[in-house]
């Protein structure tokens, strides 16, 4: 059997579906095995969108979304989106090509090391350099990436390689059971809940795995214990929950922290660090904490757990469930639901009124009206992202995607696209800026190409509106952020998509709604006043005085 034949033989006894790339004279041998077997290679129009869509797939699917590239630029442009799953802790393969082996000892056309340039961004990467080596490079790839925490791998497939005969055959793919927690920790665990008087649950990436997600909420709904989640824990207990206090993890003190302050106990739930530095909400190193991850708390200062409980999430928290059953353990909810009516009313100050500028805060609160409660909505990087994470109620677990640990512009539409195509039925709004859209904008054809439905809100300012939103908090004006940018309603129609533009209140929930309902590819540019950024940070300067 041909290397290449065996490669995507691999590839299908893992139940890859989709391979997302740029095709590539080193990888030919590779794209033709494809071209006969049940994957779908699918060509996107820059290798960065491959990886923001392999990345999405795997956040959504818990199963490696795939990447593919072929050497030299092809490789150095899948390096963002290959960064990002790593660091939000999605599974993804990336596979690059490469020049023969017998070219790799000296200077050749488009040759970069490239295993020495992912290995800084990957959980584990890797040259198949035999033909004996390719099934168990395979499996390894797979495993590594999708166990906990999961993230990004790489292969190398050189090109001779690729032509070779090989007599191997794929591995069984086995799913590794995680460990049960120790008794001796849960009893710790539980002792210090019946202690507290204020405790705070903060949710973080790792809650949002369903079935962790189904024993968190049994878990916060029992003791009635208030729950903050991170950006990307969001929806692991709805917002429509009593007891969430929404979300945390802005660069500046929101209401949340009030409780934060408050709490003698954090329980942490799959919370990543990279997610929001614990000496923004420990700054004094004091609270008492109770890890509960996959994995064993980063050692840092700020965060020293009194009981670390390392196994599987889900099990840790049904464990723990039980336990609680058998001696009350309720929280007095009267320290926490006025931090979450103040909460609340805030979100909804910000609804449009007629002859008024539109604002972030202001459409978004359009879209929850609109939008169903297990639809999803993907966040780009901007101001738009802070708002989407302070003031878009999320009422399922993976009902709102941000790229978090790496923060990477042009996330949205891609993500949007492997969304798409995983959950055809799903009402999907992909959110961005007009800087971040045009970073990416190009995965528009794609989309159009594969027939997916998703609606594009693009909130234009003519500004890179974080980076001047913060120069203007430091130095009271911004610099080097301005931007023009082409008729976006045009743009979209010249790939025969559906654009809208409203001009007024009216036209914009008739359209937005129109847009998100259709069942369609649809582009909303949205002309939106960023006054409201430097307003909120005012606002809430002056209530924590």
């Amino acid at each position: 059997m041909k290397v290449s034949d065996l490669f995507v033989k691999c590839l299908e006894n893992e139940e890859v579906r989709y391979i997302f790339g740029v095709p590539g004279e080193e990888n030919e041998d590779l794209l033709f095995s494809l071209e006969r077997s049940s994957i779908q290679f699918i060509p996107t129009r820059h290798e960065q969108g491959a990886a923001f869509m392999a990345d999405v797939w795997g956040r959504l699917t818990g199963r490696a979304g795939i990447c593919l590239s072929t050497l030299g630029p092809g490789a150095t442009n899948l390096v963002t989106g290959v960064a990002d799953a790593n660091l939000d802790k999605s599974p993804l393969v990336a596979i690059t090509g490469q020049v023969g082996l017998n070219q790799i000892h000296r200077e050749s056309h488009q040759y970069l090391d490239i295993v020495s340039m992912f290995r800084p961004i990957t959980k584990w990467n890797a040259r198949i350099s035999s033909p004996e080596a390719v099934a168990e490079v395979i499996r390894k790839a797979f495993k590594v990436a999708e166990s906990e925490k999961p993230g990004a791998t790489h292969m190398e497939l050189p090109e001779d390689i690729a032509k070779m005969e090989s007599s191997g055959q794929p591995l069984p793919a086995h799913r590794v059971r995680r460990p049960d927690p120790d008794q001796q920790a849960l009893q710790q665990a539980v002792s210090l809940m019946r202690r507290a008087k204020k405790p705070l649950v903060l949710a973080g990436n790792g809650a949002v795995r369903k079935p962790a997600s189904d024993q968190l909420r049994e878990f916060v709904g029992r003791c009635h214990m208030p729950i903050a989640h991170t950006f990307m824990g969001q929806g692991a207990v709805s917002d429509e929950s009593p007891e969430s206090l929404h979300t945390i993890g802005l660069g500046f003190r929101d209401f949340v922290m009030d409780a934060v302050d408050q709490a003698d106990l954090i329980v942490t739930v799959g919370y990543d660090l990279a997610e929001y530095a614990p000496d923004a909400w420990n700054p004094k190193a004091d609270k008492t904490i109770i890890h509960i991850d996959f994995t064993p708390a980063e050692v840092y200062a700020h965060y020293q757990p009194a009981v670390e409980i390392v196994a599987d999430i889900p099990a840790t928290l049904r464990e723990l469930n039980e336990q609680l059953a058998a001696t009350a353990c309720t929280v007095d909810g009267s320290w926490y639901v006025p931090i979450r009516n103040r909460i609340r009313t805030d979100i909804k100050s910000y609804d449009l009124k007629t002859n008024q500028p539109f604002t972030i805060p202001g459409v978004l609160n359009l879209l929850r009206e609109i939008m169903q409660d297990d639809d999803l909505l993907i966040s780009d990087v901007g101001s738009h992202k802070m708002w989407i994470a302070r003031n878009f109620p999320t009422r399922c677990p993976n009902g709102c995607l941000i790229s978090n640990g790496l923060a990477s512009m042009g996330f949205a539409l891609p993500g949007a696209v492997a969304a798409a195509l995983y959950e055809p039925k799903r009402r999907i709004v992909a959110a961005m800026g007009d800087g971040g859209f045009m970073m990416n904008s190009q995965e528009l054809e794609t989309a159009k190409r594969l027939g997916v439905a998703f609606t594009v809100v693009i909130f234009n300012d003519n500004d890179y509106g974080l980076i001047s939103w913060k120069q203007q908090l430091s130095r009271g004006r911004s610099t080097g952020t301005r931007l023009t940018n082409p008729d976006f309603k045009a743009y979209a129609e010249s790939f025969g998509i559906t654009g809208y533009r409203p001009q007024t209140l009216i036209e914009l929930k008739q359209q937005l709604r129109e847009a998100v309902t259709s069942g369609k590819l649809c582009v909303v540019e949205i002309p939106v006043d960023q006054g409201v950024n430097v307003e909120l940070v005012k606002k809430l300067q002056a209530t924590n005085r």
